[in-house]
């Protein structure tokens, strides 16, 4: 999976109109974690549910509802580029140096490194 914990995400499908739908809920959200190899991920403010716990549980001794973050599928969701201001598909693509880097596949830019620099792939 190309998503990564910390990126900006758009998620374009949901199971209510405050998770996805309306242009409203077209806001990046940041990615808190990837789970099952990338294909879930939660995102930060994105299908909340309510968990109840009975007294003595640790996190709430008093007992009561805990809200928390759900994960969600990653095909429901788009990598959003602060160049192109949309949501996107990414790809890989080896730099100069030899250096694999992620990059939009609108505009081509490129996101970060994800491999050190390999005399193999560098352009002479």
């Amino acid at each position: 999976m190309k998503i990564r914990r910390g990126d900006s995400v758009l998620v374009i499908a949901g199971n209510t109109a405050s998770d996805a739908g309306n242009r409203a809920s077209l806001t990046p959200h940041k990615v808190v974690q990837v789970l099952d190899g990338g294909k879930k991920v939660t995102i930060e403010g994105v299908n909340e549910v309510l968990k109840h716990v009975r007294r003595g549980h640790p996190k709430s001794p008093q007992g009561g509802r805990l809200k928390l973050e759900m994960p969600i599928d990653s095909s429901n969701i788009m990598y959003y580029c602060s160049t192109c201001s949309t949501g996107t598909r990414l790809g890989y693509q080896y730099g100069d140096d030899g250096s694999k880097q992620r990059i939009c596949r609108k505009c081509k830019t490129v996101i970060d490194t994800v491999s050190p620099p390999r005399k193999s792939y560098a352009k002479s």
